[in-house]
């Protein structure tokens, strides 16, 4: 099946979604996996579909500055659109891994996690990296939400 909002791959275990207008996956896998009313969300960074990332600049004399709030905001938003495109939203997830390289950057990630969820929002864990895919990336997200499936009567 193909739409503008996604590619959706049908399995054994559920659909597979790859969805258009964000940054396509740097491996095989898909941005979210549909199984039964549970859909999982693949790690998800600040990275845009041009390959660059929000809260991550340099100057012309090539010093990186890497913002952790503007990188947080931007991945909880991409994981918003990955979720729309299955039907649901944030108020759905049930459960959140959080990926820190730095967990001197805790206070920046829960002060804009917390714009976001509260204490009726999903169990939570965070947890520090070595690194992740791009030296740019200071956080990444996985999640299950809860979408149920519409019926198609």
């Amino acid at each position: 099946m193909s739409d503008p909002i996604s590619d959706s791959v049908n399995d054994a275990m559920g659909d597979a979604l790859l969805v258009a207008g964000k940054a396509a996956p740097r491996g095989r896998f898909p941005h979210i996996k549909r199984a039964g009313d549970f859909v999982f969300v693949s790690g998800t960074s600040s990275r845009r579909p041009d390959g660059s990332f929000a809260g991550a600049s340099a100057d012309a004399m090539g010093t990186t500055s890497l913002d952790i709030r503007e990188q947080t905001r931007a991945v909880i938003e991409n994981i918003r659109d990955l979720l729309a495109a299955a039907g649901g939203d944030l108020t759905d997830v049930v459960n959140l891994t959080s990926y820190l390289v730095n967990m001197n950057d805790f206070g920046g990630y829960n002060e804009v996690y917390g714009q976001y969820f509260d204490e009726s929002g999903p169990a939570r864990t965070t947890v520090a990296v070595h690194q992740l895919p791009h030296p740019h990336l200071l956080i990444e997200i996985s999640c299950t939400a809860h979408i149920p499936q519409r019926s198609a009567t």
